[in-house]
């Protein structure tokens, strides 16, 4: 999955891709070095990060998922937003799946559009909001806590009529977590995926991998490609990245290693 960000205040990318020229030639390249999904957000959740308004957040995302099918016709589109208005007008447009970072629980009529489009929905895990999630995250049992939070997720979602094979599940790495917390998560992978749903994993240049390697965010993708190889071996089915083809070549080459005789 190709991250699309058309922000201003994104935490490595913010407002690269806000003229149309760059984002034009930024979904390009990423269509180029084998994107399989590309993930428009107007909205920044990086940590304190402030709320947008609908109709910003909507003259944000339109015309990239428009820009997207210019470029390509069947390429899968997902919206990350949590406000219903913003996915229901972006499913209009052409995108197909919601990725919303609140699993459905900040806009109550997001169901209800997810239903009514047929849409797959990613529930991430995230404690708080975007604003107050880094405020000393505390668990008791880290990996049996966010389970517990996306299974009720997936039966509450279920219970509205939502389809089972239209679930997919995120633990959310970096929302409400610590340096510690994110890399217990990731040993623990095994543990999502007994949940039964698809896997996706948003780890892309996350400030855990600048605090543990002193790196600033633009240059994280050596260790996001290390991450999502992996990942991948974990069984994760969607790694969520900035950097795409690196992520496809360190993936490919882990593979091609666990594969020889």
């Amino acid at each position: 999955m190709g991250i699309l960000n058309v922000t201003p205040d994104s935490f490595s990318d913010g407002g690269c891709f806000t003229q149309e020229k760059a984002l034009s030639s930024q979904i390009k390249t990423m269509l180029k070095n084998g994107a399989d999904l590309l993930d428009v957000g107007g909205e920044s959740t990086r940590p304190y990060a402030e709320p947008v308004a609908e109709h910003e957040e909507l003259r944000r995302v339109l015309p990239a998922i428009a820009c997207i099918r210019a470029l390509h016709r069947s390429i899968p589109i997902s919206i990350d937003t949590t406000k219903a208005e913003v996915a229901h007008q972006a499913l209009n447009a052409g995108a197909d799946i919601i990725n919303d970072v609140s699993a459905l629980r900040f806009d109550p009529e997001m169901i209800r559009i997810a239903i009514t489009h047929e849409a797959p929905v990613i529930l991430m895990h995230m404690r708080k909001t975007p604003k107050d999630m880094q405020d000393e995250p505390v668990y008791d049992d880290l990996i049996q806590e966010i389970t517990d939070f996306l299974d009720e997720r997936i039966s509450w979602a279920r219970q509205q009529g939502l389809a089972q094979e239209r679930i997919i599940v995120d633990p959310g790495l970096g929302f409400g977590k610590t340096v510690a917390h994110n890399l217990t998560i990731l040993k623990n992978l095994h543990a999502f995926k007994k949940l039964g749903y698809p896997l996706l994993i948003g780890h892309s240049r996350k400030a855990f991998i600048g605090k543990l390697l002193a790196l600033e965010a633009q240059d994280r993708d050596p260790a996001t490609a290390i991450i999502s190889a992996y990942c991948a071996t974990q069984g994760a089915d969607i790694l969520r990245v900035h950097d795409v083809e690196k992520t496809i070549q360190a993936v490919r080459l882990h593979e091609a290693i666990l594969q020889a005789p």
